[in-house]
């Protein structure tokens, strides 16, 4: 089975549920929408590197057209799914109130001068994307280490069925009990940032850091991978290790500068808790259920690692793994 295809499915649609209050109905449409996105906005730019040439603005004349087909055509499509969904909600008038309801209801009571559909269909669009690509791609890794390492991947299976087994199935109460899950998923995103230069900020004043003038408006990129995996802050910092954290205390919360994969202060990514939550409740019920093994002709060791070029550290290929439904479990 395609382990990536299944998991990116499964993140798109409680991300999608959580914003919408339902699945979308064609979710390949807005998979492919979240995959060019991607794909455009890590392709080089000559414009970002000679802001002020009308010659690299005339070279980039190509990419900028297929930016703009590109928003053109996602935007038709959130236009449909918002007038789809403003139709069933005219129907239903006892259902719950959305995020799509609440934006479009602070438009109705008169900030339509700042609150307009396109920045709402941007914000929708950038909940979709955020919401899915960063959880789907810490689950890829994490499964993808866990089959690299046989001995952990049997520790966290332990832990997991001995916290669940009595009731048959994986309970979100009980997630905040599996220490070594909360290990792998910490260690994962140390080593596989899923966002490994965070979102690009922009210098609000001219200033100086460590000696280098920095004028206002610059762009600047923190390179959280970086960081991650200094060996001055962390020892063997390329292996995956997450028994580091059983003495380690440093999380990815804010507070500790040497792993910040959701970034840190004011600007520290909002939906963080939402994606862990749906990191830790799939990669629970992944090693519950199923006995995972990969094809006959590949070894452990010989597991393809490759990230993908990009704004995000996706997988360069897909994860394909056999899974063989746990025999101990209760029925």
């Amino acid at each position: 089975m395609n382990l990536s295809e299944m998991i990116a499915a499964y993140v798109a649609d409680t991300a999608v549920h959580a914003i919408m209050g339902r699945r979308l109905d064609d979710r390949g449409a807005f998979l492919s929408y979240v995959d060019e996105a991607v794909r455009l906005a890590s392709g080089f730019s000559l414009p970002d590197l000679f802001p002020s040439s009308w010659i690299a603005r005339a070279l980039n004349w190509r990419e900028a057209r297929k930016a703009e087909v590109y928003r053109e055509g996602l935007f038709k499509f959130l236009d449909a799914v918002i007038t789809e969904h403003m139709e069933r909600k005219s129907q239903d008038s006892n259902s719950q109130e959305d995020l799509i309801d609440v934006l479009l209801r602070i438009r109705s009571q008169g900030s339509s001068q700042f609150l307009t559909m396109s920045i709402i269909k941007g914000v929708v669009f950038d909940l979709f994307s955020a919401g899915t690509e960063t959880a789907a791609t810490t689950l890829q890794w994490a499964m993808a280490e866990l089959m690299r390492n046989p001995d952990m991947m049997s520790r966290a299976q332990a832990e997991v069925r001995g916290a669940f087994m009595s009731c048959g199935k994986v309970v979100e109460e009980g997630l905040r009990e599996l220490k070594y899950l909360h290990w792998i998923i910490k260690e994962t995103l140390r080593l596989h940032i899923p966002g490994p230069l965070l979102i690009p900020r922009e210098c609000r004043e001219t200033c100086k850091v460590l000696g280098y003038d920095v004028p206002k408006g610059a762009m600047v990129l923190v390179n959280a991978w970086a960081i991650s995996t200094d060996p001055h802050c962390w020892e063997e910092p390329e292996r995956f290790k997450p028994e580091r954290f059983e003495s380690d205390t440093r999380d990815f919360k804010g507070n500790d500068f040497e792993f910040t994969p959701f970034g840190a202060g004011r600007r520290i990514c909002p939906g963080m808790l939402f994606g862990l939550a749906n990191v830790e409740l799939a990669l629970a019920n992944l090693l519950f259920h199923f006995d995972w093994s990969l094809p006959d002709s590949i070894r452990p060791s010989e597991l393809d690692m490759t990230e993908d070029m990009g704004i995000t550290a996706r997988r360069k290929k897909d994860l394909w793994l056999r899974a063989t439904v746990c025999s101990n479990l209760p029925h």
